[in-house]
Protein backbone atom coordinates (compact mmCIF):
# COMPACT_ATOMS: atom_id res chain seq x y z
CA UNK A 1 0.00 0.00 0.00
CA UNK A 2 1.23 3.49 -0.85
CA UNK A 3 1.20 6.27 1.72
CA UNK A 4 1.48 10.04 1.81
CA UNK A 5 3.64 11.54 4.55
CA UNK A 6 2.56 15.07 5.37
CA UNK A 7 4.35 17.65 7.50
CA UNK A 8 3.46 21.30 8.08
CA UNK A 9 4.37 24.06 10.50
CA UNK A 10 1.70 22.65 12.84
CA UNK A 11 -0.59 19.64 13.02
CA UNK A 12 -3.98 20.00 14.69
CA UNK A 13 -5.34 16.52 15.34
CA UNK A 14 -8.97 17.54 15.92
CA UNK A 15 -8.55 18.22 19.63
CA UNK A 16 -5.18 19.91 20.11
CA UNK A 17 -1.99 21.05 18.44
CA UNK A 18 0.76 18.46 18.47
CA UNK A 19 4.43 18.89 19.20
CA UNK A 20 6.61 20.12 16.37
CA UNK A 21 8.29 17.68 13.99
CA UNK A 22 5.28 15.37 13.74
CA UNK A 23 4.32 13.75 10.45
CA UNK A 24 0.84 12.62 9.44
CA UNK A 25 0.80 9.41 7.43
CA UNK A 26 -2.30 8.56 5.40
CA UNK A 27 -3.11 6.16 2.59
CA UNK A 28 -3.49 7.61 -0.90
CA UNK A 29 -7.26 7.71 -0.42
CA UNK A 30 -6.99 9.49 2.94
CA UNK A 31 -7.27 6.81 5.63
CA UNK A 32 -5.13 7.73 8.64
CA UNK A 33 -2.32 5.30 9.37
CA UNK A 34 -0.57 7.17 12.18
CA UNK A 35 1.12 10.34 13.37
CA UNK A 36 4.79 9.83 14.08
CA UNK A 37 7.98 11.82 14.58
CA UNK A 38 9.82 13.11 11.55
CA UNK A 39 12.81 11.02 12.57
CA UNK A 40 10.70 7.85 12.31
CA UNK A 41 8.75 8.82 9.20
CA UNK A 42 11.43 7.90 6.69
CA UNK A 43 11.86 9.44 3.27
CA UNK A 44 9.44 11.20 0.91
CA UNK A 45 7.90 13.52 3.52
CA UNK A 46 5.87 16.30 1.86
CA UNK A 47 6.52 19.70 3.43
CA UNK A 48 3.46 21.97 3.40
CA UNK A 49 2.93 25.60 4.38
CA UNK A 50 0.31 26.18 7.08
CA UNK A 51 -1.57 24.02 9.55
CA UNK A 52 -2.67 20.46 8.84
CA UNK A 53 -6.15 19.87 10.19
CA UNK A 54 -8.92 17.31 9.72
CA UNK A 55 -11.70 18.30 7.35
CA UNK A 56 -14.30 20.78 8.55
CA UNK A 57 -17.88 19.98 9.53
CA UNK A 58 -20.39 22.57 8.33
CA UNK A 59 -23.24 22.21 10.81
CA UNK A 60 -25.59 24.68 9.12
CA UNK A 61 -26.03 25.37 5.42
CA UNK A 62 -28.82 25.97 2.87
CA UNK A 63 -27.09 24.83 -0.30
CA UNK A 64 -30.28 25.20 -2.33
CA UNK A 65 -30.10 28.99 -1.83
CA UNK A 66 -26.72 29.21 -3.57
CA UNK A 67 -28.25 30.98 -6.58
CA UNK A 68 -28.90 33.95 -4.28
CA UNK A 69 -25.24 34.86 -3.94
CA UNK A 70 -24.87 38.68 -3.90
CA UNK A 71 -28.64 39.12 -4.41
CA UNK A 72 -29.61 40.40 -0.95
CA UNK A 73 -27.57 43.32 0.42
CA UNK A 74 -25.97 42.90 3.86
CA UNK A 75 -27.06 44.50 7.13
CA UNK A 76 -30.80 44.62 6.42
CA UNK A 77 -31.89 42.98 9.68
CA UNK A 78 -33.54 39.57 9.80
CA UNK A 79 -37.13 40.42 8.89
CA UNK A 80 -36.22 42.42 5.79
CA UNK A 81 -33.75 39.66 4.89
CA UNK A 82 -36.52 37.03 5.10
CA UNK A 83 -38.81 39.15 2.95
CA UNK A 84 -36.02 39.43 0.37
CA UNK A 85 -35.52 35.65 0.39
CA UNK A 86 -39.24 35.16 -0.27
CA UNK A 87 -39.11 37.67 -3.12
CA UNK A 88 -35.96 36.32 -4.78
CA UNK A 89 -36.05 32.61 -4.06
CA UNK A 90 -37.80 31.44 -7.23
CA UNK A 91 -35.80 31.29 -10.44
CA UNK A 92 -35.08 28.85 -13.26
CA UNK A 93 -34.45 25.29 -12.04
CA UNK A 94 -31.32 25.05 -14.18
CA UNK A 95 -29.78 28.09 -12.48
CA UNK A 96 -30.61 26.72 -9.02
CA UNK A 97 -29.07 23.34 -9.79
CA UNK A 98 -25.92 24.83 -11.36
CA UNK A 99 -25.42 27.05 -8.31
CA UNK A 100 -25.85 24.08 -5.96
CA UNK A 101 -23.23 22.13 -7.91
CA UNK A 102 -20.78 25.05 -7.77
CA UNK A 103 -21.32 25.47 -4.03
CA UNK A 104 -20.73 21.78 -3.38
CA UNK A 105 -17.47 21.92 -5.33
CA UNK A 106 -16.40 25.04 -3.42
CA UNK A 107 -17.06 23.44 -0.03
CA UNK A 108 -15.18 20.29 -1.01
CA UNK A 109 -12.16 22.26 -2.27
CA UNK A 110 -11.84 24.41 0.84
CA UNK A 111 -11.95 21.44 3.18
CA UNK A 112 -15.54 20.84 4.26
CA UNK A 113 -16.20 17.09 4.55
CA UNK A 114 -19.70 16.97 6.09
CA UNK A 115 -22.75 19.23 5.98
CA UNK A 116 -25.97 19.55 7.99
CA UNK A 117 -28.08 21.01 5.21
CA UNK A 118 -31.50 22.66 5.34
CA UNK A 119 -33.82 21.42 2.57
CA UNK A 120 -37.06 23.00 1.40
CA UNK A 121 -37.16 21.49 -2.08
CA UNK A 122 -35.69 18.46 -3.91
CA UNK A 123 -33.29 20.61 -5.99
CA UNK A 124 -30.12 19.43 -4.22
CA UNK A 125 -30.78 15.70 -4.52
CA UNK A 126 -28.99 15.19 -7.86
CA UNK A 127 -25.79 16.86 -6.61
CA UNK A 128 -25.86 15.01 -3.28
CA UNK A 129 -26.14 11.65 -5.06
CA UNK A 130 -22.74 12.30 -6.68
CA UNK A 131 -21.14 14.19 -3.77
CA UNK A 132 -18.07 13.06 -1.83
CA UNK A 133 -19.31 15.04 1.19
CA UNK A 134 -21.32 13.49 3.99
CA UNK A 135 -24.82 15.00 4.31
CA UNK A 136 -27.48 15.23 6.99
CA UNK A 137 -30.66 16.50 5.31
CA UNK A 138 -32.96 18.62 7.45
CA UNK A 139 -36.32 19.05 5.71
CA UNK A 140 -37.49 22.32 7.14
CA UNK A 141 -41.10 22.66 8.27
CA UNK A 142 -42.86 26.04 8.22
CA UNK A 143 -46.45 26.22 9.48
CA UNK A 144 -47.91 29.23 11.24
CA UNK A 145 -51.34 27.83 12.08
CA UNK A 146 -52.39 24.57 13.74
CA UNK A 147 -55.34 24.34 11.36
CA UNK A 148 -52.95 23.88 8.41
CA UNK A 149 -50.94 21.11 10.04
CA UNK A 150 -52.21 18.12 8.07
CA UNK A 151 -51.74 19.80 4.69
CA UNK A 152 -48.29 21.18 5.52
CA UNK A 153 -47.01 17.93 6.98
CA UNK A 154 -48.13 16.06 3.88
CA UNK A 155 -46.12 18.51 1.76
CA UNK A 156 -42.94 18.28 3.83
CA UNK A 157 -43.17 14.52 4.21
CA UNK A 158 -43.33 14.26 0.42
CA UNK A 159 -40.05 16.22 0.21
CA UNK A 160 -38.59 14.06 2.99
CA UNK A 161 -39.48 10.89 1.09
CA UNK A 162 -37.33 12.05 -1.83
CA UNK A 163 -34.32 12.80 0.39
CA UNK A 164 -34.56 9.44 2.08
CA UNK A 165 -33.38 7.85 -1.16
CA UNK A 166 -29.92 9.32 -0.41
CA UNK A 167 -27.22 7.83 1.83
CA UNK A 168 -27.14 9.26 5.35
CA UNK A 169 -29.97 10.63 7.44
CA UNK A 170 -32.90 12.81 6.42
CA UNK A 171 -35.36 14.16 8.96
CA UNK A 172 -38.07 16.79 9.47
CA UNK A 173 -36.97 19.86 11.40
CA UNK A 174 -38.63 23.11 12.54
CA UNK A 175 -37.58 26.30 10.76
CA UNK A 176 -37.65 28.91 13.53
CA UNK A 177 -39.68 29.92 16.59
CA UNK A 178 -41.54 32.58 14.61
CA UNK A 179 -42.75 30.20 11.86
CA UNK A 180 -43.87 27.05 13.71
CA UNK A 181 -47.15 26.54 15.58
CA UNK A 182 -47.63 24.54 18.76
CA UNK A 183 -49.26 21.54 17.09
CA UNK A 184 -46.49 21.52 14.50
CA UNK A 185 -43.82 21.29 17.21
CA UNK A 186 -45.70 18.38 18.75
CA UNK A 187 -45.88 16.56 15.43
CA UNK A 188 -42.17 17.08 14.75
CA UNK A 189 -41.30 15.93 18.27
CA UNK A 190 -43.25 12.72 17.71
CA UNK A 191 -41.62 12.11 14.31
CA UNK A 192 -38.00 12.71 15.32
CA UNK A 193 -37.25 10.57 18.38
CA UNK A 194 -33.48 10.27 18.87
CA UNK A 195 -32.81 12.15 15.62
CA UNK A 196 -30.60 15.16 14.92
CA UNK A 197 -32.77 18.21 14.24
CA UNK A 198 -32.11 21.95 14.11
CA UNK A 199 -33.82 25.28 14.60
CA UNK A 200 -32.84 28.87 13.83
CA UNK A 201 -32.54 30.23 17.36
CA UNK A 202 -32.62 33.85 18.61
CA UNK A 203 -31.13 35.40 15.50
CA UNK A 204 -32.62 38.84 16.14
CA UNK A 205 -33.79 40.94 19.08
CA UNK A 206 -37.22 41.19 17.42
CA UNK A 207 -37.75 37.49 18.22
CA UNK A 208 -37.84 38.25 21.94
CA UNK A 209 -40.30 41.12 21.47
CA UNK A 210 -42.61 38.91 19.42
CA UNK A 211 -42.93 36.28 22.13
CA UNK A 212 -42.91 38.58 25.12
CA UNK A 213 -45.31 41.21 23.75
CA UNK A 214 -46.73 40.02 20.42
CA UNK A 215 -45.40 43.16 18.73
CA UNK A 216 -42.43 44.27 16.69
CA UNK A 217 -40.82 43.88 13.32
CA UNK A 218 -42.07 40.33 12.68
CA UNK A 219 -45.56 41.70 12.05
CA UNK A 220 -44.17 42.89 8.68
CA UNK A 221 -43.40 39.26 7.84
CA UNK A 222 -46.85 38.02 8.84
CA UNK A 223 -48.47 40.78 6.76
CA UNK A 224 -46.84 39.14 3.75
CA UNK A 225 -49.00 36.09 4.53
CA UNK A 226 -52.17 38.13 5.05
CA UNK A 227 -52.08 38.44 8.86
CA UNK A 228 -51.68 41.68 10.79
CA UNK A 229 -50.95 40.12 14.15
CA UNK A 230 -48.75 37.40 15.56
CA UNK A 231 -50.20 33.91 15.00
CA UNK A 232 -48.73 32.84 18.35
CA UNK A 233 -49.92 33.48 21.89
CA UNK A 234 -47.83 35.86 23.96
CA UNK A 235 -45.68 33.72 26.25
CA UNK A 236 -44.08 36.53 28.28
CA UNK A 237 -40.74 34.73 28.01
CA UNK A 238 -38.06 34.19 25.40
CA UNK A 239 -38.60 32.28 22.18
CA UNK A 240 -36.25 29.49 23.31
CA UNK A 241 -38.08 29.04 26.60
CA UNK A 242 -41.36 28.95 24.64
CA UNK A 243 -40.52 26.27 22.06
CA UNK A 244 -37.86 24.04 23.65
CA UNK A 245 -40.33 22.36 26.07
CA UNK A 246 -42.08 20.81 23.05
CA UNK A 247 -39.02 18.60 22.49
CA UNK A 248 -38.92 15.66 24.86
CA UNK A 249 -37.92 12.71 22.69
CA UNK A 250 -34.15 12.27 23.03
CA UNK A 251 -33.26 14.48 20.05
CA UNK A 252 -29.98 16.18 19.38
CA UNK A 253 -31.03 19.79 18.78
CA UNK A 254 -28.76 22.08 16.78
CA UNK A 255 -29.53 25.57 18.05
CA UNK A 256 -28.37 27.72 15.15
CA UNK A 257 -27.11 31.32 15.42
CA UNK A 258 -27.86 32.12 19.12
CA UNK A 259 -26.98 35.74 18.43
CA UNK A 260 -29.20 37.10 21.20
CA UNK A 261 -29.31 34.16 23.61
CA UNK A 262 -29.13 35.06 27.30
CA UNK A 263 -27.65 33.33 30.31
CA UNK A 264 -31.15 32.56 31.59
CA UNK A 265 -31.90 30.85 28.27
CA UNK A 266 -28.74 28.74 28.46
CA UNK A 267 -29.53 27.63 32.01
CA UNK A 268 -33.15 26.88 31.11
CA UNK A 269 -32.11 24.87 28.06
CA UNK A 270 -29.55 22.87 30.03
CA UNK A 271 -32.09 21.94 32.72
CA UNK A 272 -34.75 20.96 30.18
CA UNK A 273 -32.27 18.88 28.18
CA UNK A 274 -31.17 16.96 31.27
CA UNK A 275 -34.77 16.16 32.19
CA UNK A 276 -35.77 14.95 28.73
CA UNK A 277 -32.64 13.29 27.37
CA UNK A 278 -31.87 15.97 24.79
CA UNK A 279 -28.41 16.80 23.51
CA UNK A 280 -28.00 20.51 22.81
CA UNK A 281 -25.51 21.79 20.25
CA UNK A 282 -24.87 25.50 19.73
CA UNK A 283 -24.03 26.23 16.10
CA UNK A 284 -22.38 29.57 15.36
CA UNK A 285 -22.51 31.17 11.89
CA UNK A 286 -20.67 34.44 12.58
CA UNK A 287 -20.41 35.69 9.00
CA UNK A 288 -24.16 35.27 8.51
CA UNK A 289 -24.77 37.11 11.78
CA UNK A 290 -22.62 39.97 10.47
CA UNK A 291 -24.33 39.85 7.07
CA UNK A 292 -27.88 40.03 8.43
CA UNK A 293 -27.87 41.74 11.82
CA UNK A 294 -24.26 42.99 12.01
CA UNK A 295 -23.98 41.31 15.41
CA UNK A 296 -22.03 38.50 17.05
CA UNK A 297 -23.28 35.73 19.38
CA UNK A 298 -22.16 35.77 23.05
CA UNK A 299 -19.36 33.27 22.53
CA UNK A 300 -17.73 33.79 25.92
CA UNK A 301 -21.08 33.19 27.66
CA UNK A 302 -21.56 29.91 25.78
CA UNK A 303 -18.04 28.85 26.75
CA UNK A 304 -18.62 29.81 30.37
CA UNK A 305 -21.44 27.25 30.52
CA UNK A 306 -19.43 24.58 28.67
CA UNK A 307 -21.86 24.51 25.74
CA UNK A 308 -21.07 22.15 22.87
CA UNK A 309 -20.15 24.65 20.13
CA UNK A 310 -19.90 23.91 16.41
CA UNK A 311 -19.65 26.07 13.28
CA UNK A 312 -21.72 26.62 10.14
CA UNK A 313 -21.64 28.82 7.07
CA UNK A 314 -25.37 29.39 6.53
CA UNK A 315 -26.19 30.07 2.86
CA UNK A 316 -25.05 32.24 -0.01
CA UNK A 317 -28.11 34.38 0.57
CA UNK A 318 -26.49 35.52 3.83
CA UNK A 319 -22.75 35.05 3.42
CA UNK A 320 -19.90 36.09 1.18
CA UNK A 321 -18.48 32.55 0.93
CA UNK A 322 -19.08 28.98 2.11
CA UNK A 323 -15.81 28.50 3.93
CA UNK A 324 -15.33 27.43 7.55
CA UNK A 325 -11.85 29.01 7.57
CA UNK A 326 -13.51 32.40 7.07
CA UNK A 327 -15.89 31.71 9.97
CA UNK A 328 -12.87 30.92 12.17
CA UNK A 329 -11.19 34.18 11.16
CA UNK A 330 -14.32 36.20 11.96
CA UNK A 331 -14.60 34.66 15.42
CA UNK A 332 -10.94 35.20 16.27
CA UNK A 333 -11.17 38.81 15.11
CA UNK A 334 -14.33 39.50 17.14
CA UNK A 335 -13.11 37.65 20.23
CA UNK A 336 -9.34 38.16 20.61
CA UNK A 337 -9.20 36.02 23.75
CA UNK A 338 -10.31 32.95 21.81
CA UNK A 339 -7.61 30.46 20.89
CA UNK A 340 -7.22 29.04 17.41
CA UNK A 341 -6.99 25.59 18.99
CA UNK A 342 -10.43 25.92 20.59
CA UNK A 343 -12.13 27.17 17.44
CA UNK A 344 -10.51 24.51 15.26
CA UNK A 345 -11.92 21.90 17.63
CA UNK A 346 -15.40 23.39 17.16
CA UNK A 347 -14.90 23.19 13.38
CA UNK A 348 -13.70 19.58 13.33
CA UNK A 349 -14.11 17.18 16.25
CA UNK A 350 -17.03 18.96 17.92
CA UNK A 351 -18.93 19.07 14.64
CA UNK A 352 -18.26 15.40 13.94
CA UNK A 353 -19.44 14.38 17.42
CA UNK A 354 -22.58 16.54 17.13
CA UNK A 355 -23.49 14.95 13.79
CA UNK A 356 -22.54 11.45 15.02
CA UNK A 357 -19.91 11.22 12.28
CA UNK A 358 -16.91 10.86 14.59
CA UNK A 359 -16.52 7.21 13.60
CA UNK A 360 -14.76 8.47 10.44
CA UNK A 361 -14.54 12.28 10.59
CA UNK A 362 -13.31 15.01 12.90
CA UNK A 363 -9.86 13.82 14.03
CA UNK A 364 -6.63 12.21 12.89
CA UNK A 365 -7.00 8.75 14.40
CA UNK A 366 -5.92 5.46 12.88
CA UNK A 367 -8.54 4.04 10.53
CA UNK A 368 -10.51 7.26 10.12
CA UNK A 369 -10.90 9.11 6.82
CA UNK A 370 -11.44 12.70 8.00
CA UNK A 371 -10.05 14.58 5.03
CA UNK A 372 -6.78 16.51 5.27
CA UNK A 373 -6.84 20.28 5.00
CA UNK A 374 -4.07 22.88 4.93
CA UNK A 375 -5.10 26.09 6.71
CA UNK A 376 -3.14 29.29 6.07
CA UNK A 377 -3.04 30.85 9.54
CA UNK A 378 -2.25 34.33 8.20
CA UNK A 379 -4.72 34.61 5.33
CA UNK A 380 -7.27 32.15 6.75
CA UNK A 381 -7.67 30.36 3.49
CA UNK A 382 -7.97 26.58 3.38
CA UNK A 383 -7.39 23.85 0.81
CA UNK A 384 -8.27 20.19 0.92
CA UNK A 385 -5.25 18.11 -0.12
CA UNK A 386 -6.55 14.58 0.60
Amino acid sequence: MRYRKLKAAKIFNGVEFLDENQVLIVTENGIVEKITSQADAGDDVELLDGILTPGFINCHCHIELSHMKDVIPPYTGLVDFLLAVIKNRSTEAEQIEESIAAAEEEMYANGIVGVADICNTPYAIAVKKQSSLRWHNLVEVINLHDSNLEKQLAHYNAVLDQYQSLPGNSVLTPHAPYTVSAATYKAINAATANQIISIHNQETEAEAELFQKGTGNFLKLYAQFGSHQSPFAVSSTSSLQTYLPYFTNGQTVLLVHNTFITEDDILFAKEHAEKHGLTLVYCLCPNANKYIENAMPPVELLMKHDCHIVLGTDSYSSNWQLNIASEIKTLLTAFPKLSLEAVLKWATYNGAVAMQWHDMLGSFEKGKKPGVVVLDEKKFTSQRIV
